[in-house]
């Protein structure tokens, strides 16, 4: 297509992006080793025919519109190719980027520093909105070229990708034009906000009459028996979750009288782990029933059980902890899995 200008070269002052020259693919073929296999998926050290074939073909989707531009890297010092790098338009406004360095210079940085000019190059000359990188997680190195070049990871395609005749996860990173830099407070908070984890946070509260007894709720959702309160939204206090839950559920609020216990619970049957709360509601009059009004969707019913019916009406987390509470509501509890945290970890429930 006319109208395309040459491949240009760019440079940091010592990592430097260029077009492929023909006396290139003898190197680069040279040192061609099983980690690119790997992670390419091909059959094999790819012949030097398929590499010719390469070379014409990214320089003939250069000359159309610049479909795909693809770099030879130098480092200063190193004589010939170190690696290469790749920009490919996959939709209007949006590319990938991929690479790959030769192995005898991994390790230093040229990868991150490559892919980062040729953010600058696909942002600014070909005026791409979006990039997307996309890594095997086991890929560890990959995952952090693509974190410190200021991608933020954005999710997880299960079984996104076939990988030496096996269905992999692929993990997705993005960065988009109008992201703020990495180099900045905003930047540098988003992109660890991407990767750092992300605790579930769960707010029950323990509602309790004079008898001893505790407020529990019939679910539609399981057989066992719950306490009111549930998951915390974003950007929502745990204080607040537990109340906006029990006027969703039941229709009342109560004041918060505490805490009385702070519980970590393990993965369990495809949940992630996660920190759970349990507020104190007070203790009431056993009359209080008679001011809610279960929702009937997800709250079918509400009674007061003691520590003794427990057993065979929650779950064993529940069995473990509610009677730990119960018997002494004037402490702050601090479980693990509804343990009491000075005892050695115990394995999950089943």
């Amino acid at each position: 297509m006319t109208g395309v200008p040459p491949q240009p070269t760019l440079t940091d002052g010592e990592v430097m992006l260029r077009p492929w020259r023909d006396d290139d693919i003898d190197v680069a073929h040279g040192l061609a080793d099983d980690e690119m296999v790997r992670w390419f998926d091909f059959p094999g050290i790819p012949p030097r025919s398929g590499l010719v074939e390469a070379v014409e073909r990214w320089r003939a989707q250069y000359a159309d519109d610049r479909a795909v531009v693809n770099f030879i890297i130098e480092l200063a010092g190193e004589a010939g190719p170190v690696g290469t790098v790749e920009v490919r338009r996959t939709s209007t406004g949006a590319g990938s980027i991929s690479w790959t360095t030769y192995k005898p210079y991994r390790g230093r940085r040229v990868a991150q520093r490559a892919v980062r000019m040729l953010v600058v190059y696909a942002f600014g000359e070909l005026g791409l909105d979006r990039l997307q990188v996309e890594v095997d997680p086991e890929n560890r190195a990959s995952a952090r070229v693509a974190i410190r070049s200021g991608f933020r990871r954005e999710g997880l395609l299960r079984g996104g990708a076939v990988l030496q005749g096996e269905r992999r996860d692929v993990a997705v990173y993005g960065l988009r034009r109008d992201d703020p830099r990495a180099d900045t407070l905003p930047g540098w908070t988003a992109l660890m906000d991407s990767v750092l984890p992300k605790k579930r946070v769960i707010a029950h509260v323990v509602i309790r009459d004079t008898g001893g007894r505790v407020l529990l709720c019939k679910v539609s959702y399981k057989q066992d028996l719950e306490l009111p309160g549930g998951v915390v939204e974003p950007d929502e206090d745990p204080a607040t979750g537990a109340l906006r839950e029990m006027q969703e559920e039941l229709g009342f609020e109560l004041p918060l009288v505490g805490v009385l216990a702070i519980d970590w619970l393990p993965r369990w049957q495809g949940w992630g782990d996660a920190i759970e709360i349990l507020y104190d509601g007070g203790v009431h009059d056993p009359s209080l029933l008679e001011s809610l009004t279960p929702d009937g969707r997800e709250i079918l019913g509400v009674s007061w059980y003691s520590a003794a019916e427990l057993a065979e009406l929650v779950s064993p987390l529940n069995a473990r902890r509610l009677p730990l509470v119960l018997g002494a509501p004037t402490i702050l509890h601090n479980l693990r899995d509804g343990h009491p945290i000075t005892a050695p970890p115990a394995a999950p429930y089943a």
